[in-house]
């Protein structure tokens, strides 16, 4: 069954495989979990330093901003907090 995209100008978009071919390398993404405190900005600014210094173009995000902009929220750790979000 032949799938159908919803999104109208999907067609237009660029693509992830014209990224990769303009950048020479595959695109991966790594989440970092933890608590607050638990080192994940220490270790992600680490290994942006590592890949770039191997030649490697990195685009680092914060979860912070990305559940920001959907309009997201947590406030606390709470299980009722982490399951809204």
């Amino acid at each position: 069954m032949p799938t159908e995209n919803i999104y109208p100008i999907f067609d237009r978009m660029l693509q992830r495989e014209d990224r990769e071919k303009l950048l020479n390398q595959r695109g991966v993404v790594l989440w970092f979990t933890g608590l607050s405190g638990s080192g994940k900005s220490t270790l992600a600014i680490a290994l942006e330093r590592e890949l770039h210094n191997q030649g490697y173009t990195v685009n680092k995000k914060k979860v912070q901003r990305i559940m920001q902009k959907l309009g997201l929220q947590v406030t606390s750790f709470t299980r009722k907090s982490r399951k809204y979000s």
